[in-house]
């Protein structure tokens, strides 16, 4: 399948360059087949083979899989800083299978083996935290990056702030685009459709608005145009959907005052008339 030498250092590195192939088209099926024909073949395993596996499975969103991959670097004795990638990644597995407390769980092991977080350990425990709507453990990562002198970046933000939409948490998500902009983050697409649809839930209208009207000055003209032809191009869509809902509610909130002004007006030309 390979068409390598058993054991030769063609051979490793050829195994090694097809599976991170694999990982960057996300066929991590295909990668752990070439593995498994690779160890047939009598292939010495070097670390590189076992984090582009791991990547492979983080991008497929096979949490499993990334696991056992953990599991066969501690078996196999390898350097905890090499490690270290493996579990960033199956975090990340984690995150995209909706698995927040197996990725909690891996976050734990790496305090245990005091492995040092960076800010992608972190985010990536943020983000499946704001998946599995536990708003609270969320802010507590994201607290921690703090306390661990690391700076959290957009991404750590926006998953935060989506954490609080989830949980109709509209305050301490307002609160969290505040520290973005004092620590002069630029919110993107992801994080005011979160914040948006967070106000929307605590029918905070007014603040919605404000938000849309934030997010128009700040992207400026083909903002949208380029949000669709980039990654975010799905959180357009929610943030153009929150964009309705929003001027819904504001009409509906509007219409229930305007009736009541009309009510109000005729009572007292009824009275006026008495």
């Amino acid at each position: 399948m390979l068409g390598i030498g058993r054991g030769s250092r063609e051979g490793v590195m050829s195994l090694e360059a097809s599976i991170k192939n694999c990982g960057r088209t996300k066929q991590w099926s295909v990668a752990l087949r070439l593995l498994r024909e690779g160890l047939r073949l009598g292939v010495q395993l070097v670390p590189g083979h076992y984090i582009a596996i791991a990547s492979a499975c983080r991008k497929g969103g096979q949490w499993q899989h990334a696991l056992s991959v953990l599991s066969d670097m501690w078996k196999a004795k390898l350097e905890p800083n090499v490690i270290f990638f493996s579990y960033n990644a199956g975090i990340s597995a984690c995150e995209k299978g909706e698995q927040w407390q197996r990725a909690l769980a891996l976050l734990s092991e790496m305090w245990e083996a005091k492995l040092e977080l960076d800010v992608i350990s972190y985010s990536a425990g943020i983000s499946a935290c704001a998946k599995g709507e536990q708003w609270q453990r969320a802010l507590a990562l994201l607290s921690q990056m703090w306390e661990a002198k690391l700076e959290p970046n957009v991404i750590s933000y926006s998953a935060s702030i989506s954490a609080c939409e989830k949980g109709e948490q509209w305050q301490r998500a307002l609160a969290l685009l505040s520290e973005m902009w004092e620590a002069k983050l630029e919110p993107n697409v992801i994080s005011y459709s979160a914040g948006i649809s967070a106000c929307e839930k605590g029918e905070q209208w007014q603040r919605a608005l404000a938000l849309l009207k934030g997010r128009a000055v700040a992207a400026g003209p083909g903002a949208a145009e380029r949000d669709v032809g980039g990654e975010t191009g799905a959180n357009v869509i929610s943030y153009n959907a929150g964009i309705s809902r929003v001027r819904e509610g504001r009409a509906v909130a509007a219409g229930v005052g305007a009736a009541e002004r009309d009510v109000g007006g005729e009572a007292g030309a009824k009275r006026h008339q008495l």
